[in-house]
This record gives structure tokens, sequence and C-alpha cells, in this order.
């Protein structure tokens, strides 16, 4: 699990977002109103509404157009599957393996305090053998 964990909150900009994306080398930022997420943004939800990625020269100021057409809240998942830190790694596998989402918000409580990825879960993996 990934304890450090970057947020965004819902009236953050998309840009604000993808200057995360980018600067952290991240794929998932939970999306938060204090300690409780209300969401998760993934960096495959932006390139879904940035139709522009590599196709102009000024894709730069494309992105920010289309960006600013819409809201965090528009774009992040909301129906979040959630675990708690005491779940088990097997547990935390078979659920990542039967979704179609990379990400797992930790939660305790309603207090988010860390984040598991499939790439967390591969490094895991990789330290046992």
């Amino acid at each position: 699990m990934t304890k450090k964990i970057i947020t965004l909150n819902s009236n953050d900009q998309l840009e604000t977002a993808e200057r995360l994306f980018k600067e952290n080398h991240i794929r998932h930022i939970p999306v938060v109103e204090g300690d409780r997420i209300i969401g998760m943004l993934s960096l495959t939800d932006l390139l879904r509404i940035s139709f522009a990625d590599g196709a102009y020269e000024e894709d730069a100021d494309v992105e920010t157009i289309v960006y600013n057409m819409f809201t965090i809240s528009q774009v992040m998942a909301k129906n979040l599957k959630s675990i708690s830190s005491d779940t088990t790694i097997k547990e935390v596998a078979e659920i990542l393996a039967h979704n179609e989402f990379h990400a797992l918000p930790v939660v305790d409580g309603e207090k988010l305090v860390g984040i598991v990825t499939t790439t967390d879960l591969i490094k895991y993996l990789l330290e046992q053998y």
C-alpha cells in the first residue's frame, strides 16, 4: 500500500490533475473531501476526454480547451470498491483480477489511509522471489 497519497479535490482543475500525474509518475489519484474519498481519477480517464493527445503541434492548447469543458466530478469514477488496511494481499489480488480497475483506495472507517495499485501488487510479489 502506498501511504503517501497524492489527492485532488472535486473543485481542482483537470490541468492540475494532469500535472500531478506527470510530475509524480502515477496513474491514479483519489478525489477527496477532507479525509473522505469521493472518487478516483485515473490517467485513463483523462486520456478518454483528451482526443488531442499527440495529434496536434499545439495539443497543449487543445487539451486546455477540452479540460475546461469538464470537471473532475464529471470525469472521476464514483462507485468505488475500497478495502481496509487489514485486507490480505490475496483478497487485493482477487479484487483486482476480477474487476476492470487497477487501484483500490484503502479506507479505515471513512478516512482514506492509502492506495493499492496493480503496480504495488506486482512489486510486492517480486520482493517475495
